[in-house]
């Protein structure tokens, strides 16, 4: 048996469904809020079982790691712009669930981070995810710390967000810095793959794998990317990040959530690569490409309702 947190985020609901189809018993930990619509058929025989609770709930958490020997601990507040949604998110779930495998006696935990976490940087982000790492490695149960390039997908919060932000951008895109930062795309059918081939990978046990895609592209050459496959051409302008973040925090005064967070800029403030052979080394299997994947589904995405859907989802809840 294995229990997700994070079931309905990006990576979760692909996870889910990836471990549906493998028919592997699995039990996910969630709110009540986040129950009312599930991104899965809950009348399928190998749909997860579902539990009503916080991840920083210990006595929920509990009830639903008890029989468990693995966790996917998924559960993340990264798009959200403020530093205490990450803290009390991120934090707090990874110190409940440290405290609660432990006793439970879990057999390991699985763990989604990022390229570049660690707890002595300077941004938040990353600063965040180094502590939850840290939190995991010391918590007297064994891991697997997968660190992995931005990722992208048909429902991200990443390339969706840029090319939503083309599209009410007055002829103009605003790019932070020179765009020189070297990022490592990853699809998400690649991650979940990587994620699933771990539960079999003894040698991954106790251990921290940095993963990405089969290239690396500057943010400029990402962006342009975009551009030429949704065929919304805009003239690039250079702006100072720290104005940017500027921008930022007044936009999110505006509405319920801004489509570039300060999370969003911590991802594009220094390069986040790991070696190219590493996914293939790793876990058996060759990614796929930036471009081609997006040419699969960006042009046909209806990009106005998105830009709405995202503009005005609610923030979630503090736990």
């Amino acid at each position: 048996m294995i229990l997700i947190t994070g079931a309905t985020g990006l990576v979760g609901r692909h996870l889910t469904r990836r471990l549906m189809r493998e028919s592997v018993p699995t039990r996910a930990l969630l709110p009540e809020r986040r129950m009312r619509r599930l991104p899965w058929d809950t009348a399928a025989q190998h749909a997860p079982e579902i539990f009503a609770g916080d991840v920083a709930d210990e006595e929920a958490l509990y009830r639903a790691v008890t029989g468990c020997h693995a966790v996917i601990h998924l559960e993340s507040a990264q798009w959200w712009g403020r530093r205490r949604d990450l803290e009390q998110v991120e934090l707090a779930g990874a110190r409940a669930l440290a405290a609660v495998a432990r006793s439970a006696r879990v057999g390991r935990i699985i763990t989604l981070s990022h390229l570049g976490a660690s707890p002595s940087s300077a941004y938040t982000l990353h600063r965040v995810k180094g502590e939850v790492e840290d939190l995991l490695r010391n918590s007297g149960v064994a891991y697997t710390v997968i660190r992995s390039g931005i990722i992208f997908a048909p429902d991200d919060a990443f390339v969706n967000h840029i090319a939503s932000m083309l599209l009410v951008s007055p002829g103009i895109f605003l790019l932070p810095g020179h765009g020189e930062v070297v990022l490592h795309p990853m699809y998400i059918d690649d991650l979940v793959e990587a994620i699933y081939r771990s539960l079999d990978r003894i040698r991954l046990v106790d251990s921290t794998v940095e993963i990405g895609g089969p290239e690396y592209m500057s943010l400029r050459d990402l962006i342009l990317t975009v551009m030429r496959v949704t065929g919304m051409r805009r003239l690039v302008i250079r702006v100072p990040p720290y104005l940017l973040r500027w921008i930022t925090a007044v936009y999110s005064r505006i509405l319920p959530r801004s489509l570039m967070t300060a999370q969003w800029l911590d991802i594009l403030a220094a390069n986040r690569t790991a070696p190219l052979g590493n996914t293939y080394d790793h876990f058996g299997f060759q990614p796929r490409r930036f471009e081609s994947s997006l040419l699969g589904y960006l042009p046909q995405r209806a990009r106005f309702l998105g830009l709405l859907r995202d503009s005005f989802r609610r923030r979630p809840r503090p736990v």
